[in-house]
């Protein structure tokens, strides 16, 4: 269960990611105003895969901002081609070890 909810939690923040970067590409960088129109196709995908998971929404969201943290940091690596540091690289595994726990938590209560 830990690893399809990783992976399902690293689609949902490609989609909201995805959903924020391209109005930032039409708003800073120039970009079509049809940009738009997959951005919000994007975050509408981003809130239904928030859906799938079986916990409540307030254990989702929590566990949810570990993996958030680590897709930002890819996605600034690769889209962006910033370097990451030891700092990035340590706050990345801390936040995955807290979303862990968390999601472990989910098959504990009734």
């Amino acid at each position: 269960m830990l690893l399809k909810t990783i992976g399902l939690f690293f689609v949902t923040a490609l989609a909201e990611i995805t959903g924020c970067f391209l109005p930032y590409l039409w708003l800073r960088k120039s970009g079509s105003v049809w940009l738009l129109i997959p951005a919000a196709a994007s975050l509408a995908l981003f809130v239904w895969l928030l859906t799938l998971h079986p916990a409540a929404s307030g254990r989702v969201y929590a566990a949810y901002g570990g993996v958030y943290v680590v897709t930002a940091l890819l996605w600034l690596k690769i889209v962006d081609g910033v370097e990451l540091s030891l700092f990035d690289w340590t706050g990345a595994a801390i936040a995955l070890c807290g979303m862990t726990i968390i999601v472990l938590g989910w098959q504990a209560r009734p």
